[in-house]
């Protein structure tokens, strides 16, 4: 198979080892955005011994390429729909592509958003597949799996916990999460951050929703900030007192079957700002009959590893271990998968 890396950032450097790694796929192109990474080896990217292939940030050149798919994995784009004409681009040269950057379902947001992508995945006969931990895994194919045990499902609740204190990367951190924002200055609640994961997320509502049998009746944001006692020096910066240390993005929605569903995402730099010394990544809980409860840990098997590397690793590998069943779907948007789940009639 023969595969394009687009971006090579956390997760991007990931998948692209693991590409570089695997015999059954073959690296023919990488596009990066860092002027600095433009010509060097894909190899010395990764870590890896040199490969031949050179990074550009040439898109007709990537464009022109003959790959089987393209793993695209940029930063999250501000607005939302700001990088839809690139991939659009890459589905119309006959490319499939498998993103960590939405694209689960975007016939949740109306045709005027759809129907472009839809159209390019008919130009080039491709497929346009999201993948990722969240959105992607935790409710959309974790809980929806676990449901199909419940013999009355009355509520749904996924909530995340992510440390960011030693993420290196000051762009992820203070521009995609708005660490270090003044709220003073601005709302984060309210801007162009909060937009867009209201929009990416409502995907993970439509999803759960339609694996029940049901529609989403209503969807409400609840967000919550957490302020800096003090200065807080990480390892991608410093955060100001009286700045954004911590970001809950909440929703609540409900569907049409009486189901109710919390998904929230605490991005924090420290668990002593929430009065805990430690805590799961993860939390999944049903309430019903009976009530599941269910907490799920990445850890790596090398203890001097950093924190960031169990998600980065778990994220990559829900990219790579989809690039068969994507390359052979059939053209137009990929559906994700799911086992059994509850059905909306039972009670």
């Amino acid at each position: 198979m023969r595969v394009i890396q687009w971006a090579t950032g956390s997760v991007g450097r990931t998948t692209l080892r693991r590409v570089i790694d695997d015999p059954d796929l073959e690296l023919v192109g990488v596009y990066v955005t860092n002027p600095k990474k433009v010509g060097r080896d894909a190899g010395a990217i990764a870590k890896r011994p040199d490969t031949g292939i050179l990074a550009t940030d040439d898109i007709e050149a990537i464009l022109a390429l003959d790959a089987d798919v393209v793993i695209h994995v940029p930063l999250l784009s501000i607005p939302y729909d700001k990088q839809n004409e690139e991939v659009a681009r890459l589905l119309a040269s006959g490319k499939n592509v498998v993103s960590t950057n939405g694209f689960f379902r975007p016939d949740a947001h109306g045709e005027a958003y759809a129907a472009p992508l839809r159209a390019a995945c008919a130009a080039g006969n491709a497929t346009l597949a999201g993948m990722g931990l969240n959105p992607g895994f935790m409710a959309e194919r974790l809980a929806t799996t676990l449901s199909g045990m419940m013999m009355r499902l009355d509520s749904i609740r996924c909530h995340e916990v992510f440390d960011a204190s030693l993420t290196a990367s000051a762009p992820l951190l203070f521009d995609v999460m708005g660490f270090d924002t003044d709220p003073a200055q601005t709302d984060l609640t309210r801007g162009p951050i909060a937009a867009t994961y209201d929009r990416l997320y409502a995907e993970v509502f439509d999803q759960v929703a339609e694996a029940l049998g049901t529609r989403v009746a209503t969807i409400a944001p609840a967000h919550e900030l957490t302020l800096a006692p003090e200065d807080l020096a990480l390892t991608a910066g410093t955060i100001r007192k009286g700045h954004v240390a911590a970001t809950c993005w909440r929703w609540t929605a409900l569907f049409e079957n009486g189901v109710a569903m919390d998904h929230s995402i605490l991005w924090t730099s420290s668990h002593a700002l929430h009065g805990e010394s430690e805590t799961a990544h993860w939390l999944v809980e049903l309430g019903g009959r009976p009530n599941l409860r269910m907490t799920l840990e990445l850890t790596d098997p090398d203890p001097a590893a950093p924190p960031s590397r169990p998600p980065m690793d778990a994220t990559a590998a829900t990219v790579i271990n989809a690039l068969p069943a994507v390359v052979a779907a059939a053209p137009g948007f990929f559906k994700l998968p799911t086992s059994l789940p509850f059905r909306s009639g039972l009670r």
